[in-house]
């Protein structure tokens, strides 16, 4: 639902009066994957699932088989594009098979389930640190500002052969992917993973330690 901001009716409306409304395409896939590798992941449900929600092309539709669902659903991508599209993520999801080896599209469902878990039992120890390709670098900042004001302040702008560039200061980088998402420069942030000497130690075993990461 949405507001007209000249007239003050909110819209789409039937005879001037609205209504909420469902949740649907893209903006959908991500609940919809969850749901489905949620299911996935329960030993009581020993149905075939099916996967819907946001799949407009054969990588969507392959996530979803990858994450558990037998078959996949299309509508929002139908409306838009037509029944064509079916064709389209056919074609793909066949490309993919013959690239990957694969027989079937059976050999493909559920593989990913096995590497979904729950957020205790993630590795803490686990670090990831922002690294920048100056050669690459448009020199935008967005990465700064979306690392001072958003996350973790460990972004600095320095002055490197006469250009001002983004540092990242390792140490109290978190790994948050937040600068390499707002960067518009292809391959200039990557996140890589550095071993800071910490051990290995889920969020379970964190808070029954009484909150403490050893080193190593």
């Amino acid at each position: 639902i949405g507001v007209d901001l000249d007239t003050m009716i909110p819209h789409p409306n039937v005879n001037g009066m609205a209504a909420h409304g469902g949740y649907c395409g893209p903006a959908v896939k991500p609940i919809a994957l969850n749901m489905v590798s949620e299911l996935a992941r329960d030993s009581e449900v020993n149905i075939p699932i099916s996967g819907i929600g946001g799949i407009s092309d054969w990588r969507d539709a392959a996530e979803f088989l990858l994450l558990g669902a037998a078959n996949v659903q299309v509508c929002t991508a139908v409306m838009h594009y037509g029944f064509r599209i079916v064709e389209d993520m056919i074609d793909g999801l066949n490309n993919y098979l013959d690239e990957k080896d694969l027989a079937s599209v059976n050999d493909i469902i559920g593989k990913s389930v096995e590497r979904v878990t729950d957020w205790g039992n993630l590795d803490l120890g686990y670090k990831t640190v922002a690294k920048i390709d100056h050669d690459k670098c448009i020199q935008c900042n967005l990465c700064h500002i979306a690392c001072e004001d958003g996350a973790h302040q460990c972004i600095d702008l320095k002055e490197i052969d006469g250009r001002v560039l983004p540092v990242v200061d390792e140490p109290e980088c978190v790994g948050c992917n937040l600068c390499y998402l707002v960067c518009p420069a292809p391959d200039c942030i990557s996140m890589a993973r550095i071993d800071d000497g910490t051990n290995s130690v889920t969020w379970k075993e964190y808070s029954k330690n009484g909150g403490e990461i050893k080193g190593h």
